[in-house]
Order: C-alpha cells, then sequence, then structure tokens
C-alpha cells in the first residue's frame, strides 16, 4: 500500500460531542482503489480521500469510499476534508471548488471566534417524488410501523446529491423506537430506487428543527450518526410538504441520538425570488 497518513475526525458534532466518525487522507494521489477501500473497512466508516485534481476548473479531486464501495458524493467526509486542509494552512483560497463523481461541489471557509474554520459546502437543488401505496407498504413493513405513526405528508424519494427515501414520523419517541428489519433494507431500498432509508421527526423545541436517522442501502454498516446528504435531501422535502417556511433560514438536523452519537448537520437553502436554486451544508468539526 502506498504510504499515508489517515486523520481521524468527527463531523456534524453536537455541543462538541457526537458526530459522524470519518477517517480522512489529504494525500491520497497515487493510493489505488483498494488502498482506498481498505481505509475504509478497516476503520467502518465513510473516508474521504483528497487528490490534485486534473481539471484546471477545480482545485481539488475529492473521492469517497464506504467499506463496500466508492460514493459519488459524502457530505460529511467533503466538510472533514476541507477543515482539516484549512486547519493545516493548506487552503489558498476561503473558497475551494471540487470535482467529484456527483459533479462540482462549491466549499466556503471562514475562520470563527475560537479560531478554527467553519465549513460549509454546496448542494444542488434538490427533487423530491412521492411513493406509490406498494413502496410505502413495502417502507413500512420494513421499519416495523404503521400508518399511524405517519404524519399526514407523503412518503418521498428525495435527491440532492443521492436518492434518499424520507419517512415523515409523527414524533421523536417513535423515531427512536424504530428496530428496522436489516436484512431486508438493501433490496427494499434497490426495488424503490433509493441509497437509503431516511425517516424523521418535527424536534419539539423549533419549527426548523428536526431529528432524523439513517439506514443505508449498503455501506457495510446498518445505521449512519450523521448523513449531510440525506440532510439536503431531507430540506427540499420538508419546503415541498410545507413543514418549513421558504426562507434560506438555518434548518437544523438531529441525528445519532439512538446510537448514543447525538449529531448536528445545518442547512441553508437558497432562493432566486421564490425559486430554491441549491442549498449549503455544513456543521462542527473535531479531532476524533
Amino acid at each position: 500500500m502506498h504510504a499515508m497518513k489517515v486523520e481521524l475526525l468527527n463531523v456534524f458534532t453536537h455541543e462538541g460531542a457526537g458526530g459522524n466518525p470519518c477517517p480522512i487522507v489529504c494525500d491520497a494521489d497515487g493510493l489505488s482503489d483498494a488502498d482506498m477501500q481498505s481505509v475504509a473497512r478497516d476503520h467502518g466508516h465513510e473516508s474521504g480521500f483528497v487528490l490534485p485534481s486534473k481539471r484546471e476548473a477545480f482545485d481539488y479531486r475529492f473521492r469517497y469510499w464506504v467499506p463496500n464501495h466508492e460514493m459519488e458524493m459524502c457530505g460529511h467526509a467533503t466538510v472533514g476534508a476541507l477543515w482539516l486542509l484549512a486547519n493545516e494552512g493548506r487552503l489558498e483560497s476561503a473558497q475551494v471548488r471540487i470535482d467529484t463523481l456527483s459533479g462540482a461541489v462549491f466549499g466556503f471557509v471562514e475562520t470563527v471566534a475560537d479560531g478554527g474554520p467553519s465549513v460549509e459546502i454546496t448542494q444542488p437543488a434538490g427533487a423530491v417524488r412521492d411513493l406509490g401505496d406498494d413502496a410505502k407498504a413495502a417502507v413500512l413493513e420494513v421499519l416495523g410501523i404503521g400508518p399511524s405513526d405517519l404524519l399526514d405528508v407523503p412518503v418521498q424519494n428525495a435527491v440532492t446529491s443521492r436518492v434518499k427515501t424520507l419517512i415523515p414520523i409523527r414524533d421523536v419517541e417513535r423515531l427512536d423506537r424504530l428496530q428496522p428489519d436489516f436484512s431486508r433494507i438493501e433490496r427494499l431500498c434497490t426495488q424503490i430506487g433509493s441509497t437509503g432509508l431516511y425517516p424523521f421527526a418535527p424536534h419539539a423545541s423549533n419549527d426548523r428543527t428536526f431529528d432524523a436517522r439513517q439506514f443505508p442501502r449498503s455501506s457495510g454498516y446498518p445505521e449512519d450518526a450523521a448523513t449531510g446528504i440525506a440532510a439536503t435531501a431531507l430540506s427540499f422535502g420538508l419546503l415541498r410538504n410545507g413543514l418549513v417556511e421558504r426562507s434560506p433560514k438555518l434548518i437544523r438536523v438531529m441525528q445519532g441520538r439512538a446510537m448514543g452519537h447525538l449529531s448536528e448537520i445545518r442547512v441553508r437553502i437558497g432562493f432566486a425570488g421564490d425559486k430554491a436554486i441549491g442549498c449549503t451544508v455544513g456543521g462542527a468539526v473535531s479531532p476524533a
């Protein structure tokens, strides 16, 4: 294996704790696909790899692996890699152009009051599609719940970079009690064209704060503590269903509490007039 240094971070932390564990390799040029996958397998988490871009329009090329396969995009690995590059003084600009398999991503890095970097990255405007009755019934069966456990809004597939299935749970207590049949999730997600189930519930304290859980299709682990790309997809679902008003105000998604790893993801939707044109996603980062 090519010599490398793996940095371990927690991304999307809440009040200094939680977050999604994320291995980052900032000097990944020369690593093979097998090398990158082995990092993800050894650590058991989504892992990010920073390479020089071969395209003049970009500053870097980022790649992402989970234990089972390469991913087109990973929000927390992107935020974590930019945080690490900034913390080490390796960024030439506060605006960074990143080439990913899912397309161009732009990063914005600022220095905050405590002297550390604050990172947000862009995602495109989301598309949202209602699932049919049969698909909805299959999702509920795998989650072990019924229609009475849902809010009065549709079960939907939503996407910014990857398709996630949004399941509107009535309250946080029901959300935390979910015990999915994990043996059936991969087949179900493949059937409905999704990369993961993302049940969510409104947080009692704030109308722009929501709790969520992520059960990925085939990442090599059953649940994620924080999923930035799912949170961006959720934000457009919330907008579509009138659960948030049309505003660039912050949307907070709390994830990972059922795992004992509470995390906080921050999303802002951007508008041109009344039209949503994209969003940014960010959050706090700390060394693991």
